[in-house]
């Protein structure tokens, strides 16, 4: 004999949609370790470029323009001389810092890293 669901069919796949839109943009390559590491505060292309090893200039420059696009992040230009160009979180970037520090501790706990 059958049993019936009590699980929501409706609320599994609002749940899945808006997993499916967080990952769409948080799952390209260097997405969230770009947001990461702008947490403590604005910084240049250079100096994101220097805090992020493996992760070349135009893969960056991509990553910026789409995490700006998303609101993620702003994109600040000081006229200078010289002309200076800053990225910083946005509060909906900011707000997704908690859930960055449970994954990456979540990280620490269950994968093993091989170093190479």
């Amino acid at each position: 004999m059958g049993t019936a669901s009590t699980h929501d069919t409706h609320a599994c796949v609002r749940s899945d949609a808006a997993l499916t839109r967080a990952f769409t943009i948080l799952g390209k390559r260097w997405s969230a370790v770009v947001l990461g590491s702008l947490r403590s505060g604005p910084a240049g292309f250079r100096e994101l470029s220097r805090a992020i090893d493996g992760l070349s200039d135009s893969v960056l420059s991509d990553r910026l323009s789409e995490l700006t696009k998303e609101g993620l992040i702003a994109r600040t230009v000081d006229a200078g001389p010289p002309v200076s160009v800053s990225y910083e979180l946005t509060e909906c970037g900011k707000a997704l810092m908690p859930a960055l520090h449970q994954i990456s501790e979540w990280a620490e706990k269950h994968l093993s890293f091989e170093e190479g």
